[in-house]
């Protein structure tokens, strides 16, 4: 189901990622759960947390526990 608040995200996104990286996470993630209509809920809910894991990893890596903003990387 989407997320209409990042306060709505679970809660390792909201522990691990930053704030921005939950933006991304959260945008990409509902976009993808409409975009992935014909699946069943269980499919496209696993299809959007792939989406949106992806779209994190465009502008942001981790370096040790912490994910951190990949330079010279645009935002989703």
């Amino acid at each position: 189901m989407p997320y209409k608040l990042l306060e709505d995200l679970p809660p390792s996104i909201q522990m691990h990622l930053p704030l921005h990286a939950q933006e991304i996470y959260r945008g990409a993630f509902n976009s993808a759960w409409m975009s992935y209509s014909d699946l069943s809920p269980a499919q496209k809910e696993e299809a959007a947390h792939r989406v949106a894991w992806a779209a994190v990893k465009r502008s942001y890596h981790k370096e040790g526990t912490q994910w951190v903003r990949t330079e010279g990387k645009g935002d989703f």
